[in-house]
This record gives C-alpha cells, structure tokens and sequence, in this order.
C-alpha cells in the first residue's frame, strides 16, 4: 500500500521516466456540437484536436464548472486519434441537468512521455427549462425517464418531485429532495415508470417541515425500444402479504448479456432500464449508477472493462477514467504492480507485474464521497509456484483495491501481491481453492495480458475479490474506517487496515474456513462455513449483521474439501446467510442460513430489507448449456431458527447482482 503523499512529483509514462519536454502541443480546435445558448436537458458533443511535435500519443481531459462553481473532473485523461499529424479527442458528451447559467468547459491535451500540456477553456451559456411560474416536463433519450423543472424557491427549503400513474394502484413515488438554489430553477430526473403509460407529477416544497405541493402536470412515457431485446420474468412465487411492498422495486445488474439492466416491480414489469455492456456495479442516493465499462484505454490492446463511469438515470455519463490514467497515477505513487501491461517485457521476466482492468465491483460509500473499485493484476512467478508443474514461470492473478477522491484521482491502494508473504497475510503459496486458473476468454475471467510464450500455458485465479464494503467508524470499533474485501477463490472475507487513507493496508483478520475466526455451529451444519461466496456486507449501516450470499461451490466439491454427491439436497444448494462475528472471541455466529432452492455456481448478491426480511440474488443458475437463469428471491425468517420461508421468487436471465429496492433514488448501504 501507498497514499497519496508518497507519490513521486511526476509521471510514470510508458517506459519513459519523467522524461524532459522539448516538444510542443497545441489546441488546435474546440467545438460544441450546437452553439450556445441551450436549454437544460439538450444533448451536446464536444470534439477537440491538437498537435502535437513529439510522437505522441495525446491524451485529453475534460473538467468541467458550472455557474458560480469550481472546476471538477468529467472526463479523465484518455487516448485521442491520429489522423493527418492531428490528434482528435474521442467525442465528449454531455447533457446539462442541473441549473441554468454559465457554465465553464476545460479541456486539457497532454503528451505524458514529454509531461507537455496545453489546455482551453470555453464559456456555455445553459437556458432554464421554466420561464413562467408552472413546471416543464420533458422526454429524455431513455423513454422512462422524464426531466422535470420548476421555478425556483426558498433559500433554506428542499424540493422534491411527486408521481404516480394515473390510471394504476401503485402508490405514488417520489424523487430525492435536492437544496433550494435561489434563483435558479429546480430540475429533477424522474425515473421508475412503466412505459407508455400516463403519470401525474407535482413538486413538493418543503419549508421547515412544512411541505406545500406545486401545480400538477403530466407525463406520457414512451414505449420500450423494439430493438432492445427485454427480458421476461417467470413468478415462481408471488409477492403476498409476507413481502416487503415497501421495496417494490427489483434492480437487475445485467452482465455479459444481450439484455439491458432492468428495474421491475414486482411482478417483473418493467420501471427503467439501461442498455449498455456493462458490469452494473452499485446504484446510488439520489438516482444514477456506478458502471465498470468496455471501451479503449490507453496503454491497453484489450477494451475488456477499461473504463470506470458514474451515470445519470438517463444514462448520461456524470464522471468518468479509465486504466491508462489510473496506471499512470499508481506508478506516480510507487506502485510495483500497478502499470500497464503493455509496457512488460516478453517474454515477462519473473517478477514482472500489472494492472490489467477493473474488476467486479465499484463504490462509493467512503467518507467524503470517495470512490473505491477492485482491480484484477498480474505477476509472473517462479516455475513451480502454487504447485505449478510445467517447468515455467507463472502468472498469477492478484488484485488491488484503489480508492479514489471525488474527481477521480487515485489516493490509495491496496495491491494484495505486496501482502502475500504468510502469516497473518495473505500467502502466495495457498492456491485457489479449487485450482481455478483462467485463459483469455474464459467465462467469468478478464484478460490475461502476460501469457504466452515463456509462461505456463494458464495463469492462476488465486483470488478473484468480488465485493469491496466499507465498515465506517466508531461501529468498526475503531475511529478510523476500514474495507472489507470478498476473496471468492480463498473463501475468505478479509478486513483491510484502510483508516480513511492512513492505513498501511495490512490485512487484520481473514474470515472463513481456515481462516482466523470459529464457527458456532449452532444447527450442526456438516460444512457450515461459506465458500465461493459473493456480496458481502455489514447491515444496519455497518452495525450488523453481515450478509453473505454463499454460493457453496467449495462445500459442494468432491471430499476431502466439500461433502460431494453423497450432500443432502439442503446441502447442496446455494444459502442465503447472515452472520453476527466478534473480533474480541473471533467466533462467528449464524443469523440466518438458508436453502434457497438453487444452486448458483457463480455471482450473487445478499441484502437486509427494511422490514427484517432478507433479499439474494442467485444471479447464474445453470439449468441446461444454453439456459442460465437468476432467482431474485426474499426471505421471510422463521423465528428463532436460522431458516425462513420464500415470499417472492422471480426467475429471469442471468445477471451478475441484484437490489430490492424502495425506488430507484434510496439504494441499499451495502
């Protein structure tokens, strides 16, 4: 681990150390697609070149301050496009939501092996959507979401926006209440709405308690895209007077899928959805999602999940980077494994190490709104490593942890290959579990940029993390927060000295079969450790308990690791877990362990509702070659045992993870 104040004054750029600017960059041009000024909601694109008298490549970033704001990132530094001695940005596009007023583009053009840079700055005059005292509302480019605008009100007071279908039963639904801004208009996106259908939308003015409602418009949604390809949902057990109505919204995180992301009811109708090959990593307050994306990064050949994004309801990119800039921010910070992969040797040399893309999952739960995501690494070790027999070195995959501030920038990490030596740690020499190893290409494996010739043919999964959390202080224990990780290939869940930013990154305890805590088995289990298992979390904003989808695949092995095919049914199958630990005894105590049907061989996801009953994901259940299915499933526990009963169960395509959820603005805290 490394922070931030440890970083070296320049940049790592490719192999090129901080190497001295003789050449020269220009920007050439800078234009918006539709020349100012623009209503609130109007889509525009900002294409920039520059030259530059160097080689190159040129990089270009977009920063962006609205009226009466400071300057914050959009758009980190990404790889332009060379066309006649010209570099031409890749097409910048964004869609004014917020307040009317000038607003402020940047852009900067920068050469990283020189350290050259040239940067402009342009003016964009943004009109409010409401000239008159009644609110506008309209279409946006997905046909569920409308943007509705109201006159302003009251420094000191919240508004907010009320809807409901006119012709339906659903009770209305509200958006999150955003500060007054005198003068300025209030714009709000509204999103959870059934397509084509009619609703009634009204602000909700909220003065020192008192709330006054505003005059009334409608909104008609448009119908689903036929070109999209929705999916459809089987009701194996329908929500009855047990469920939790109160979160009456189902978020499925598409992944590796033809099928969008998709917000239903429950009864699987559709409320939003966003369609874009994406690993849909966690919704957020307020509206909007964070989204592990493909696209083309710098200093990579792949464009496998190169691209971190934060999105609007509507699908509009909020704040974005990518592995090149992040590369080159850990290596400034003296990370050994953390640049790019195109920049080692081949063959590799034992030793060699990097950063190949983002991986699994992307939070911002952090104090100060900071960002943490997990990135999937790798490093060449001597031949016979982990029991490796080929006579090669190999190449094992690790994972970072990379916590990033507001606008992206890289503060600290965590690289698990500089905590591999033993003891308390982690060790490199205890192999996956189950011996994964991947080949590019391989379901449910990234890229593996450093085999080939020299190395063993496979390299090895020996953690595949799939879940970060952060456990705030004092409820930790402690007065600083630490991260939890999920190691799936270890059936770990482990504790990371984090400290918001001062920890060394230690590994403090290590939970899970062979690891540093007991199980009190209190129903006698025959394997009643999790194994495999996939989105951890602690409840109750971080009081407890911690839920866990146990996926089982260790438990379900052949003996002497699992139970086998000689396993009763229960044993066999997927659990929905949550368990109460101690850090002072190190033992762990079950909540709740429950059969849930199904076994899911990978993927998953756990969570406490509001009214104490317990949502999991099953998110990949391989019923035949060519049927790979989720069942969204709630729990209602039986008292005073470690069972429950199914109050609702929606079979549908395979995702990664999913939500149960009160609306589409109040995500769950974990």
């Amino acid at each position: 681990m490394k922070s931030l104040r440890n970083a070296r004054i320049c940049f790592v750029a490719l192999a090129v150390l901080c190497a001295p600017a003789y050449a020269t960059i220009q920007i050439r041009s800078m234009k918006p697609s539709l020349a100012p000024p623009q209503t609130i909601g109007t889509p525009i694109v900002w294409t920039v070149a520059a030259s530059d008298t160097a080689a190159g490549p040129v990089t270009f970033q977009f920063n962006m301050a609205p009226p009466g704001g400071s300057m914050a990132l959009v758009k980190d530094f990404n790889m332009g496009t060379l066309h006649s001695s010209m570099w031409s940005s890749l097409p910048f596009s964004w869609t004014p939501a917020g307040i009317e007023g000038v607003y402020q583009i940047q852009v900067v053009a920068k050469d990283f092996t020189t350290g050259e840079s040239a940067s402009k700055t342009l003016k964009f005059q943004v009109s409010p959507l409401v000239t008159g005292s009644n609110p506008v509302v309209i279409p946006m480019a997905n046909p569920l979401v409308a943007l509705f605008s109201a006159p302003s009100c009251v420094a000191g007071s919240q508004m907010r926006v009320s809807f409901q279908e006119q012709s339906g039963t659903a009770p209305a639904m509200t958006t999150s209440y955003l500060n007054c801004n005198p003068p300025n208009t209030m714009t709000f996106e509204v999103a959870g709405m059934y397509p084509s259908a009619t609703y009634q939308m009204f602000s909700q003015t909220n003065t020192g308690g008192t709330v006054v409602n505003g005059p009334p418009v409608t909104f008609t949604t448009g119908a689903l895209p036929s070109k999209i390809p929705f999916p459809t949902f089987q009701i194996n057990v329908p929500a009855g007077a047990q469920t939790d109505t109160t979160d009456g919204v189902l978020l499925h995180g598409s992944v590796r899928t033809p099928y969008p992301v998709i917000a239903t009811d429950l009864a699987g109708n559709p409320l939003w959805y966003y369609y874009k090959q994406v690993g849909f990593t966690r919704p957020l307050p307020g509206g909007g999602a964070l989204t592990i994306a493909n696209g083309a990064a710098w200093n990579t050949s792949s464009q496998e999940a190169q691209i971190l994004q934060q999105i609007d309801l509507a699908g509009n990119v909020v704040k974005e980077t990518n592995t090149g800039i992040i590369q080159q921010q850990l290596l400034a910070m003296g990370s050994v494994n953390g640049g790019s992969c195109s920049s080692v040797p081949r063959p590799p040399p034992v030793g060699a190490g990097c950063l190949g893309n983002f991986s699994h999952d992307f939070i911002q739960t952090l104090p100060n709104g900071y960002y943490a995501v997990i990135g999937d690494t790798e490093k060449i070790f001597p031949p016979g490593t982990q029991g490796n027999n080929s006579g090669l070195p190999v190449d094992i995959i690790g994972a970072m942890v990379i916590v990033m501030d507001q606008n992206l920038q890289v503060v600290w990490y965590f690289d698990a290959f500089e905590h591999d030596g033993g003891g308390t740690q982690l060790d490199i020499n205890r192999p996956a579990v189950l011996g994964e190893t991947c080949v590019s290409g391989q379901s449910d494996c990234r890229t593996e940029f450093l085999l080939g010739t020299g190395v063993a043919i496979k390299a090895n999964d020996w953690l595949h993390a799939n879940t970060l959390y952060y456990w705030p202080a004092p409820q930790n224990g402690g007065t600083m927060g630490d991260i939890i990780w999920s190691s799936r290939h270890q059936d770990w869940v482990m504790r990371i000295n984090y400290q918001d930013g001062t920890g060394n990154g230690d590994i403090v305890w290590r939970m899970g079969n062979g690891g540093d805590f007991t199980y009190n088995n209190l129903n006698n289990d025959p394997w009643p450790w999790f194994s495999h298992q996939h989105e951890v979390g602690i409840e109750n904003n971080g009081n407890g308990p911690m839920t866990i989808f146990d996926n089982g695949n260790t438990r379900v092995s052949p003996p002497p690791l699992g139970l086998g095919k000689g396993c009763k049914p229960r044993d066999c199958n997927s659990r929905g877990m949550a368990v109460k630990f101690s850090e002072s005894t190190m033992q762990v105590t079950p909540v709740l362990s429950v059969d849930l049907g199904v076994f899911a061989t990978a993927r998953g996801s756990a969570q406490l509702l509001s009214d104490g009953n317990y949502y999991f994901s099953a998110a990949l259940v391989v019923l035949s070659r060519t049927d790979q299915v989720e069942f969204g499933i709630e729990i209602l526990p039986t008292l005073n045992k470690l069972t429950g009963t199914q109050v609702l169960n929606m079979e549908g395509p395979q995702t990664y993870r999913g939500w149960q959820l009160p609306d589409m603005y109040t995500p769950p805290t974990t």
